[in-house]
């Protein structure tokens, strides 16, 4: 995981940004690879999430060969049991045999010797599988539970994170579908919100319309305090006009605009400690960068809610 913190990431982007002094090439050097860390903590995230379906399916398969391994142990356990009745009927018909012929029953007490040792034998082996069906039916228990655990989890999960979108939906639902979108991608929730809300172009100071947007996200964010929160500034492949020695390229633009959208959500009282700021400048485009239309389709911020999977792993380690 990153070994700079959130908050002061965060501190570092607003002192680049108010402060007088001029920034050094090493420092953004610096700040740049944080940045690139952040990223990939986010696929690191979504491998998870991945492992984790892989997982639950390993156990319902490993679920499924058990519980024909139990049927299988308890045929055979009842086939034993049914040939120990058969014995026993012999044996007993040979004790009768015994005591009617006791001057004539060498070959007889031989017989019944050798029947009564089989009984025993198979009382032994009857006796070993029936501990060996408590074991697998322990065993098998044991993995059922697991498995409706995670399932559990998974269904709380998944129902967490439709509430969320109903009630991120709820909150912006006074603005147009050509200002901003609410999607979910595997398990979560995308807000994409469009330059033309936001800012006005080639700058990082959110306008008052996207700064109302931002406080009735940010309402809609409290109520779900555990979730995680990545802020992703995103621009079109045309160069900037107007540079300064703070915002040289897109680059620059992507990661200010989604500092700035960070500190909104934390002045409207999102927990600072789970905000990430991220800029992605030109290079995840929704749309070729070629038309006025699709330009600015790229020119956006994705703000993406992603759930606490903790319990998950909790579980998963509880199973290792």
């Amino acid at each position: 995981m990153c070994h700079l913190s959130k908050t002061t990431l965060t501190g570092l982007f607003v002192t680049l940004l108010l402060s007088s002094c001029v920034v050094s090439k090493k420092q953004f050097d610096e700040l740049l690879t944080e940045k690139v860390k952040l990223e990939a903590d986010i696929q690191e995230m979504s491998a998870k999430i991945d492992k984790l379906e892989t997982a639950i399916d390993s156990l319902e398969t490993s679920l499924q060969d058990v519980t024909a391994s139990r049927d299988q142990v308890e045929a055979e356990l009842q086939a034993k049991k049914n040939a120990l009745s058969d014995l026993q009927a012999e044996h007993d018909k040979l004790q009768g045999y015994y005591d009617n012929a006791i001057n004539n029953s060498s070959r007889l007490n031989r017989d019944l010797a050798e029947q009564h040792n089989r009984l025993l034998a198979l009382q032994k082996t009857l006796e070993q599988a029936e501990y060996d069906n408590n074991l697998l039916a322990d065993s098998l228990a044991l993995r059922e539970e697991k498995v409706a655990e995670l399932e559990h989890i998974l269904a709380e999960t998944q129902k967490a994170v439709q509430t969320l979108k109903g009630r991120v939906k709820q909150a912006l639902k006074n603005f147009g579908s050509h200002e901003l979108t609410v999607v979910e991608r595997n398990g979560r929730i995308y807000v994409s919100l469009s330059e033309q809300l936001l800012f006005k172009s080639g700058s990082a100071t959110v306008d008052p319309k996207g700064k109302k947007a931002l406080a009735q996200l940010a309402e809609a964010i409290n109520k779900s305090p555990e979730i995680h929160i990545m802020v992703e500034g995103h621009t079109d492949n045309v160069p900037l006009s107007r540079k300064s020695k703070y915002m040289e390229d897109n680059w620059d633009l992507s990661v200010m605009r989604a500092t700035s959208i960070v500190k909104l959500l934390i002045k409207n009282g999102v927990n600072p400690a789970n905000l990430t700021a991220a800029g992605r400048s030109e290079y995840m485009p929704v749309a070729p960068n070629n038309s006025p239309a699709n330009k600015a389709l790229n020119r956006r911020t994705e703000i993406v809610l992603t759930p606490d999977l903790s319990a998950l792993f909790e579980v998963l380690g509880q199973d290792q």
